[in-house]
């Protein structure tokens, strides 16, 4: 059986969660920790970049207006609004079986246990095939423009995913929008008039979805988790045991927070 860790961490802000992430990456990185499954949500509202997502994107007077925080994540991929959403993140070697190869190999590994995640919880969902990376490369908002194998309903985004790979190691993360208004993302970023933005938020709506959306009725976060847990079990033959950061692991946290992800110099790079 392969035994893996499974985390789950209450709300927190964006740099933490995101130092968090970046930690158990290094202690894996020294084989100190298990492969990780850790399950989390966001306190305040946070709008992530991509790794290489230009900061000029950010409308930062209405992104302070609406009390919400900016972060840059260490995966890739376009800008996502954190809230009304369960957040996982995969961590582990690039020699573990289900995230050997290459990245597309691993992100269909994943992609399988997320696909069982949302047919538990009644989601008539598809995975997306191949991509076209021109326009996701110059689309700022991550939910609009699906990836490959990313999972989608009735061809709709539903599930964000990016990964990123360092010093034979993988992390994992992506966020499934549980309920609440897609579009608030547009409060956050930048547009040239208030008609492109109206436009951005009715393309958004068009692509894009939640699950309160697509079954009717509130899905809570606990009930999404229990639901992942069964996913990653059932199609990847994981063992899951329940765990805690290491006081390790929580050091390190504190120390890539104030280091890099509440530091401006890594947040708001162009």
């Amino acid at each position: 059986m392969n035994t893996w860790r499974l985390l789950y961490t209450p709300p927190a802000k964006g740099a933490w969660n995101m130092a968090v992430d970046e930690s158990i990456l290094e202690h894996i990185q020294r084989a100190q920790a298990l492969p990780t499954l850790r399950l989390y949500a966001w306190d305040p509202p946070c709008l992530s970049l991509g790794h290489a997502q230009s900061f000029k994107d950010v409308d930062v007077e209405r992104v302070k207006s609406h009390g919400w925080e900016v972060v840059r994540r260490l995966t890739g991929g376009r800008a996502i609004l954190h809230t009304d959403e369960l957040t996982y993140s995969v961590t582990g070697s690039a020699s573990e079986p289900i995230l050997s190869g290459s990245i597309l190999e691993s992100y269909n590994r994943i992609a399988q246990a997320l696909m069982f995640a949302m047919h538990d919880l009644d989601l008539p969902v598809e995975m997306k095939g191949e991509a076209n990376h021109a326009t996701l490369e110059t689309n700022p908002v991550c939910f609009e423009v699906p990836s490959t194998y990313e999972i989608t309903v009735n061809g709709k985004k539903l599930i964000g995913s990016a990964q990123a790979r360092k010093k034979e190691s993988v992390l994992q993360h992506g966020s499934l929008p549980l309920t609440g208004d897609l579009t608030r993302i547009c409060e956050a970023l930048i547009f040239e008039d208030e008609a492109s933005r109206q436009n951005a938020k009715e393309r958004l709506l068009a692509r894009a979805t939640t699950v309160e959306s697509v079954i009717g009725v509130k899905t809570d976060w606990e009930k999404a988790t229990q639901s992942f847990v069964k996913g990653f079990e059932s199609q990847l033959g994981i063992h899951f045991q329940r765990g805690e950061l290491s006081r390790s692991e929580s050091e390190r946290a504190e120390e890539l927070v104030k280091e890099k992800y509440a530091n401006s110099i890594w947040t708001e790079r162009s």
